[in-house]
């Protein structure tokens, strides 16, 4: 496999993962959160299905959703929900990543708005869970590749 389907399968399966994460945080939010969690779960199905053609129009196969995750936060309220839901998208953000440094513009076009949106979700989530943002300048960077190279 070639390092743009790589990247684009990483981001479909991280987006597979969102869309059942979604699942799990809505059944314990309410009112707003508990739209706003539908919304962005649609939206997180609508950048699934968007990879999941740019994987085949490369003649790659997608890959496919697991029958279910191991999440990142035990789901017990609307504050743990809303923390899975941040988790999630520092997840998102993380494997966009990988495709923002694809050959294609368009591609990393894609990526960088999907990174965008993803950070101002997680934030906005944090804040709903009573948080603090997270202080990191360049979100899903590892802190080595922000040092200066010799």
């Amino acid at each position: 496999m070639n390092r743009t389907i790589d990247a684009l399968q990483g981001a479909l399966a991280a987006e597979h993962a969102a869309v059942y994460g979604y699942g799990v945080a809505g059944a314990r939010l309410e009112g707003d959160d508990r739209e706003t969690a539908r919304l962005v779960m649609n939206a997180h199905r609508t950048r699934r299905d968007e990879l999941a053609a740019h994987v085949s129009a490369r003649g790659a196969r997608p890959v496919a959703a697991a029958a279910a995750y191991r999440l990142p936060v035990r789901v017990s309220s609307a504050q743990t929900a809303a923390r899975l839901a941040a988790a999630l998208e520092d997840r998102v953000l993380a494997a966009y990543l990988g495709l923002a440094g694809a050959d294609e513009p368009e591609l990393r076009r894609y990526a960088a708005v999907a990174m965008q949106e993803a950070a101002g979700r997680a934030v906005a989530w944090r804040r709903t869970a009573g948080d603090p943002p997270d202080g990191a300048a360049f979100p899903a960077l590892p802190p080595s590749a922000l040092s200066p190279r010799r």
